[in-house]
């Protein structure tokens, strides 16, 4: 664990000496004062350096000190506040976490190939919405087959709920949560279960709330910028400290609070045009921090490319991160299973499109889209599948239909788990959706608490944005409590007759890809689909060890001779028995002309190749 003290760290960090040190990037500022509200409304100036940092000491300074930076005439909280207790317009607030960081217990290392991620966000997660009540109901994911827990952001955004991508202090805890200390307890609890915690983090953007930060520097660029506020200006002129804002802000959560990596969100909307890629050059500092303390943090990215660059090493030309999300694994399934067409779903649907992205991740690999319009993505070369990230469901999929539907509510419960099965058993690293564990039924809405002059702007764009991906009736208001309210996880749900059924198939499906190797990562893949039959076929194989997914998304059963591979199978698992292990495993034969058992409709079916001679 890195040691959070030093005069090299942004914003205000203890000092070992006592006291805190400051150190605040403000070329545009001439004076910058440190202004605190309590304790006599104690002033402390800070000396300006060449490089346009100001920098100094109080010895006498406290955590939970309220303070503002004064910069020249203008009150304004500190660009890399730890904490604002009183919102993100309001004073910063001191931490120093060293004790609470003691109870951090020592991390495993991370291997995507044999990770299983949970997405969760903390305010929906439980009644309460806070990290203490989220950290109290993680054993039963560990007790799953849960290794991983991704954070959707918890930094300081405008409001008092929202999803967390519209960041306005990138260095505060949402006091909502738990502030600080809280996440703290979180991550130790999780690592005293075993599980690892990736962060998600929004580096692409700045709410429009955020424009203090201008005042101290230019922080946003001047010629580009996203559909949702500011990019950061990570190629122009004094782009160098902006970097350094991100890099820093990386280190404190990997040194201060002990988490094990990062999903960063939409990486392609960060305009570069450097010959340095700021992708690049954040992977190797998050690198040199994970060496310095004896581990390796996991990178992983949102990127709308279909671009292998973006987990290429840096020396070979790519930005180094260890994986990215495969939207087209999403699409082709959902697409498949649904029928539904509109927006991005139009270049989808077909059972042969679902087999292809079992073979390869990126189905847009460099040919024409009719949703883009044009040639999109790149060929897949070169990469392993434990670099692709692979789900049926999360929070933009879900949240950003308008109607926050989840797969529970879009189709037949026996499909759902179809959807399940052909998602945890893929040559890719799996992710669930919070509740999906045990098909919660609960809709997941966006939400969100900005300030009245940006609401009525907020309700036009998704609006509109519904109607252009084909959801015409108007969404839930965003703003009002009730779609906060109705978006949060039903524990009647979890606890029920049907909750544990399908968390009994979660479970199975998990012990299976633990334990035979053809279900690993690193296996073969070969997959075919016969779209009049509704019928899917995968072949995983990896040395000796075969499986095939035989999955009949129709209404009619199969003969499963319909695959015509040799060999003699073993059944191992049906979703039509909820997981349940069979005494005897029935014997299967997948070639034609022989006797054929029938693949159920709506049915997945786990098949263990069995050994010549073996009885």
């Amino acid at each position: 664990m890195g040691e959070a003290t030093g005069t090299d760290r942004l914003g205000a960090v203890p000092s070992a000496e006592g006291g805190f040190t400051f150190r605040v990037w403000g070329p545009r500022a001439r004076r910058v004062t440190v202004s605190y509200l309590d304790r006599g409304a104690r002033r402390v100036p800070l000396e300006k350096e060449a490089t346009g940092y100001f920098v100094g000491a109080d010895p006498a300074a406290r955590a939970g000190d309220r303070y503002w930076l004064s910069v020249d005439r203008h009150r304004l909280p500190d660009p890399t506040s730890r904490s604002q207790p009183d919102g993100v317009g309001g004073p910063s607030a001191l931490v120093d976490l060293r004790a609470a960081r003691e109870r951090l217990a020592p991390r495993r290392f991370l291997q995507l190939a044999n990770e299983v991620i949970y997405e969760l966000h903390v305010g929906t997660f439980s009644t309460e919405g806070t990290f203490d009540a989220a950290a109290a109901r993680l054993a039963p994911l560990a007790d799953l087959g849960v290794t991983v827990v991704e954070l959707l952001p918890v930094e300081e955004e405008r409001g008092e709920r929202g999803w967390g991508y519209g960041p306005v202090h990138q260095f505060a805890v949402r006091r909502a949560y738990g502030g600080p200390e809280g996440l703290v307890r979180f991550v130790a609890a999780a690592h005293e279960l075993g599980l690892g915690i990736l962060l998600d983090v929004v580096y692409n953007h700045w709410s429009g709330q955020a424009a203090f930060l201008e005042r101290f520097g230019p922080y946003f660029h001047p010629r580009a910028t996203t559909p949702w506020g500011p990019t950061p200006n990570v190629d122009g002129p004094m782009s160098g400290d902006v970097r350094r804002y991100f890099f820093d802000n990386a280190r404190m959560w990997l040194d201060e609070y002990g988490v094990d990596g990062f999903r960063l969100d939409a990486v392609h909307e960060v305009f570069d045009r450097s010959s340095r890629p700021f992708w690049g050059e954040f992977s190797e500092h998050c690198r040199a921090v994970g060496d310095a303390a004896g581990r390796r943090p996991v990178l992983i990215a949102e990127s709308g490319l279909n671009d292998v660059r973006v987990v290429r090493p840096v020396a070979e030309g790519g930005w180094g991160l260890d994986a990215q999300w495969s939207d087209d694994f999403h699409h082709a399934l959902h697409a498949a299973l649904t029928g539904e067409r509109a927006g991005y779903y139009v270049d989808f649907g077909s059972l042969e499109a679902l087999a292809r992205a079992f073979e390869r991740p990126f189905l847009l690999d460099g040919v024409y889209s009719r949703y883009h319009e044009r040639r999109h993505g790149a060929p897949v070369l070169g990469v392993r599948p434990d670099q692709f990230v692979v789900f049926d469901q999360n929070h933009d999929q879900v949240g950003n239909r308008g109607d926050g539907a989840r797969l529970t509510s879009l189709l037949p419960e026996e499909l759902v788990r179809v959807a399940l099965g052909l998602t945890l058993l893929a040559p890719y690293v799996p992710m669930l959706f919070m509740g999906e564990e045990y098909g919660e039924t609960r809709p997941f809405y966006f939400f969100a608490d900005p300030p009245r002059v940006y609401a009525g702007r907020l309700r036009a764009g998704r609006i509109r944005d519904l109607k252009a991906h084909g959801f015409p009736r108007p969404p839930p208001d965003p703003m009002l409590l009730s779609t906060f309210a109705r978006s949060r996880l039903d524990p009647r749900r979890a606890a029920s007759a049907e909750g544990e059924q399908f968390r009994a198939l979660v479970a199975a499906l998990l012990r299976l890809r633990r334990e035979v190797p053809a279900l690993h990562t690193g296996s073969s893949t070969h997959a075919q689909a016969w779209e009049e039959e509704r019928l899917l076929a995968v072949r995983r194989a990896s040395g000796a060890s075969t499986v095939v997914l035989l999955a009949n998304l129709g209404e009619v059963d199969r003969p499963s001779s319909r695959v015509g591979w040799a060999g003699d199978w073993a059944e191992r698992l049906s979703t039509s028995e909820a997981g349940e292990p069979l005494c005897e495993h029935p014997r299967w034969s997948l070639e034609e002309g022989s006797e054929s058992r029938i693949v159920p409709a709506r049915t997945l079916v786990v098949l263990e190749g069995v050994p010549p001679g073996s009885r």
